[in-house]
């Protein structure tokens, strides 16, 4: 059985928060490699950060963004591949990423053709 892919979309609170200490910074980076290493055959790409810019693009009219009245910002996304929602979930739930204060991760089934 071919496992599934899924998108998922790395979403945060708007505003401004302290920086890490570079103590804490080396934390993170441990834990999130962990994480990688943990999980390497579901990770398929890390995808990234997002800008905070883009465009919106209609048949009509391009608008720009950001969106500041959007409560949630949409920081980043990654694709990983699991046998189903279930262990998706899990891949996500340990990421160290979703430990953040506000942070959450929306995962979207990748319909195959």
């Amino acid at each position: 059985m071919s496992q599934q892919k899924y998108l998922c979309i790395q979403r945060s609170q708007g505003g401004q928060c302290e920086p890490p200490s570079p103590a804490q910074m080396e934390q993170m980076f441990a834990k999130f490699n962990a994480w990688k290493e943990k999980f390497k055959d579901n990770i398929l790409d890390m995808g990234g950060k997002l800008e905070p810019s883009g465009a919106v693009v209609k048949s009509d009219s391009v608008i720009d963004g950001p969106f500041v009245e959007v409560k949630e910002i949409i920081g980043g996304y990654m694709l990983i591949q699991a046998n189903n929602i279930e262990q998706a979930m899990q891949v996500v739930k340990e990421s160290p990423g979703v430990a953040m204060p506000g942070s959450s991760v929306e995962i979207r089934p990748i319909a195959m053709p």
